[in-house]
């Protein structure tokens, strides 16, 4: 079996790379990838592709990604994490009531600032790489939706919230948005990711082998087996009376997702992956 599709839960202070090399090693698959990074501190859901499977990731539902978090009230962090903390004050105890109202403002579309500690790309390098190099450098702002953000838990210094965002968001800069509301500064000291879209997986099963048909976005078109020949071999075919838009096919032993023209001509997006 050299496709796989799975929701691992990764544990922290490994660094989704290192994380990625014991999952090759443990199915025995050597070529890989991962949906969305987690930082080396965090740890939950990493969607993980063998095989033909990574070449399904730009199509696969993947949000609302869901977060679980602590933030760290009058510590102060260069990555905004607990990986390089350079300041601990003993900061006001705030009320539960305003807190929530922050968290509430927080809802909505926001540019932001992505951390100088993260994997946006500079000049053919990670942005992390610069800043632990001690570099200068500036990133562009950037937007994120926060879907809903909510708290869960707040027992002074210590403030846990879930939150469920789109991609590209950093938690991160959401806590230092919350402690920067606050009056304080701030620094995660946990993160957890719940979810990516509808793939998940709890830290007591560990490993959750997922079909990739059941988060795809798209339609499944029935009684297509006189196509097997010529959708094998990535030949032209054509459907008519099929309204125009990308559709899933599926075999016995293969799937393709296709997409149909408004002349019933069929474009291949991605063929001929196989079942397992």
């Amino acid at each position: 079996m050299e496709s796989l599709l799975v929701a691992a839960y990764k544990p922290p202070f490994i660094s989704s790379n290192a994380y990625l090399g014991r999952l090759k090693r443990h199915f025995g698959i050597k070529k890989g990838g991962y949906l969305g990074t987690l930082d080396p501190f965090a740890q939950g859901v990493l969607v993980v592709g063998f095989g033909s499977y990574t070449r399904l990731f730009p199509h696969l539902r993947k949000t609302p990604k869901v977060y679980r978090a602590t933030l760290w009230l009058g510590a102060k962090s260069l990555s905004l994490d607990i990986e390089n903390i350079t300041l601990v004050e003993c900061v006001k105890e705030q009320s539960k009531a305003h807190i929530s109202e922050i968290l509430e403002s927080l809802q909505g579309t926001l540019s932001y600032t992505p951390p100088k500690f993260s994997a946006r790309h500079i000049n053919g390098k990670r942005a992390y790489e610069l800043a632990r190099q001690g570099e200068e450098f500036e990133l562009s702002q950037t937007q994120m939706t926060i879907y809903d953000i909510k708290l869960l838990h707040y027992n002074h210094p210590f403030l846990h919230f879930e939150v469920s965002v789109s991609e590209g968001a950093y938690v991160r800069s959401i806590g230092a948005m919350i402690a920067e509301n606050l009056g304080v500064n701030g620094a995660l000291s946990h993160l957890e990711r719940v979810s990516e879209g509808e793939m998940s997986v709890s830290q007591t099963q560990g490993l959750k082998i997922l079909n990739p048909i059941e988060f795809l976005p798209y339609e499944r078109l029935e009684n297509m087996q006189k196509f097997y020949d010529a959708m094998y071999c990535g030949k032209k075919i054509l459907l008519k009376n099929i309204e125009k838009g990308k559709y899933i096919v599926c075999f016995d032993d293969f799937f393709s997702i296709i997409q149909v023209l408004s002349d019933g001509s069929v474009e291949y997006i991605v063929n001929r992956i196989e079942l397992c």
